[in-house]
C-alpha cells in the first residue's frame, strides 16, 4: 500500500510539492490548455477574481470545470481580506483597472466555505462558523462598493458561498436570498440564465452570460462527484506554510496553509499556521521530522521584476522564519525554509535554497 504524502519522510514531502508545482506549470503552458484559455476569454471577456480561503479544497476552476487561469485568485488564511489594507487595495484597484482599460468587465467572487456534514470541516478562519464566514463575505461586498460604487455596470461583486462536501457553490443575490446549486438537478441546467437573472437582476446582461458557464460547471461537477463515494478529510494534516503569491499550484486539501502578503500584520497569520503546524505534529497527524515554510513572489518580466520578486521572497523567507522561531522556538528547530519566484505567463516555480 502507498503511504499517504503526509505521512511521508519530510524529504519525500517537499519532492512530491516541486513534482506537483512543475505538474501544474507543464499542464498550464499545454497547447491544449492555452488553446483552450483563449478561446474561453475570446468568447468570455468578464475579468473574473475569486476572493478566497487558503484552503486547498477552494478550487474553482476545479468545480466549475474552467480552464485554468482564467480566475484570477487572491488568497488568504480564512479568506479573511480588508481592502483598506495599503498593497491589497492596490492590487485589486489594478487589477479592476487593467481590466477595464481592455474594455471589460469585472465579476468579483468572495467565497466563504462550510461543510454541510459537519460543522468541524468549515472553515477555521471563523472557528467553523458559517454565519461569522458568510457575514465577513458581505463586509468585503461592501467594502468593493465603496471602492468601485454601487451601480454595478463595471464592477459586480457576488457574495458566493462553497459547501466543501459536494463542492457546490451557493449564489447569494442578497443574504436571504440564495441558488444552491446542490439542489439543481441536470434536467434544469438549460433554464440557468433565467435563475441568474432573477438572483441577480442589475448584474449587467454580459456578466450575467459570462457567469453561467460556470454555473452550468459547478451543476455538472456536482453531479459527476455524487456518483463516487467521496472521502471527506475532517483533520488537519497540513505541513506546510505558503507566504507570498503564486500558489495556484496547490489544490490537494490539508497539505498547505497559504498566506497573501496583504495584512500589514503577517505576524498574526504567520503564527496561526505556526500553531496549526504545532498541534498537528503534536497530535501526530503528521510526522515531527519538518515541516516546509515556502515564500513566493511572482514576476511577468525578466530584468528588474524579476530581481524585486527574489528580493520579496527572499524577505518574506527571513520574516516569516523570525516570526516562527521568536513564537515557537522548538517547531522552529524543524523548520525547512524555501524562497522562490514565480514566472506568471508559465506558472512556472523556480526555488531557492534560503
Amino acid at each position: 500500500m502507498t503511504t499517504p504524502v503526509h505521512a511521508r519522510p519530510i524529504a519525500e514531502r517537499i519532492d512530491w510539492l516541486m513534482d506537483l508545482s512543475r505538474a501544474h506549470s507543464v499542464s498550464f503552458c499545454s497547447p491544449e490548455n492555452h488553446l483552450a484559455r483563449q478561446r474561453y476569454l475570446a468568447e468570455h471577456n468578464t475579468q473574473i477574481i475569486a476572493m478566497k480561503c487558503m484552503d486547498g479544497r477552494i478550487h474553482l476552476p476545479y468545480v466549475t470545470q474552467t480552464p485554468l487561469g482564467v480566475i484570477h485568485p487572491f488568497r488568504n488564511l480564512g479568506g479573511i481580506f480588508e481592502l483598506g489594507w495599503p498593497y491589497l487595495g492596490d492590487m485589486l484597484a489594478d487589477t479592476v483597472q487593467q481590466a477595464v482599460s481592455q474594455g471589460r468587465r469585472v465579476l468579483i467572487i468572495i467565497t466563504y466555505h462550510y461543510s454541510k456534514g459537519s460543522r468541524e470541516r468549515g472553515c477555521a478562519g471563523f472557528d467553523c462558523d458559517r454565519e461569522a464566514a458568510m457575514n465577513h463575505a458581505f463586509q468585503i461586498k461592501s467594502q468593493v462598493e465603496k471602492l468601485f460604487g454601487t451601480g454595478h455596470r463595471t464592477v459586480y461583486p457576488l457574495v458566493c458561498g462553497f459547501e466543501s462536501d459536494e463542492d457546490a457553490l451557493v449564489l447569494h443575490g442578497s443574504p436571504e436570498h440564495t441558488l444552491d446549486l446542490s439542489d439543481v438537478p441536470l434536467s434544469r441546467i438549460g433554464g440557468m440564465a433565467s435563475e441568474i437573472a432573477a438572483l441577480c437582476p442589475v448584474m449587467p446582461e454580459p456578466v450575467q452570460r459570462d457567469l453561467l458557464p460556470l454555473v452550468e460547471g459547478n451543476i455538472r461537477h456536482v453531479n459527476e462527484i455524487r456518483r463516487f463515494d467521496r472521502e471527506l478529510n475532517i483533520e488537519h494534516r497540513e505541513w506546510v506554510i505558503c507566504l507570498g503569491r503564486g500558489f495556484d499550484f496547490l489544490h490537494a486539501p490539508n497539505v498547505a496553509l497559504i498566506i497573501g502578503p496583504y495584512s500589514p500584520d503577517l505576524s498574526h497569520p504567520i503564527r496561526q499556521a505556526a500553531g496549526i503546524i504545532k498541534k498537528n505534529m503534536d497530535s501526530g497527524r503528521i510526522p515531527d521530522d519538518g515541516f516546509l515554510l515556502l515564500c513566493s513572489a511572482p514576476y511577468q518580466e525578466p530584468g528588474t521584476q524579476k530581481a524585486r520578486a527574489e528580493l520579496k521572497s527572499a524577505f518574506l523567507a527571513d520574516f516569516g522564519a523570525t516570526v516562527i522561531r521568536e513564537a515557537f522556538p522548538d517547531l522552529a528547530t524543524r523548520m525547512i525554509t524555501r524562497s522562490a519566484i514565480l514566472h506568471w505567463p508559465e506558472r512556472k516555480l523556480e526555488v531557492r535554497v534560503s
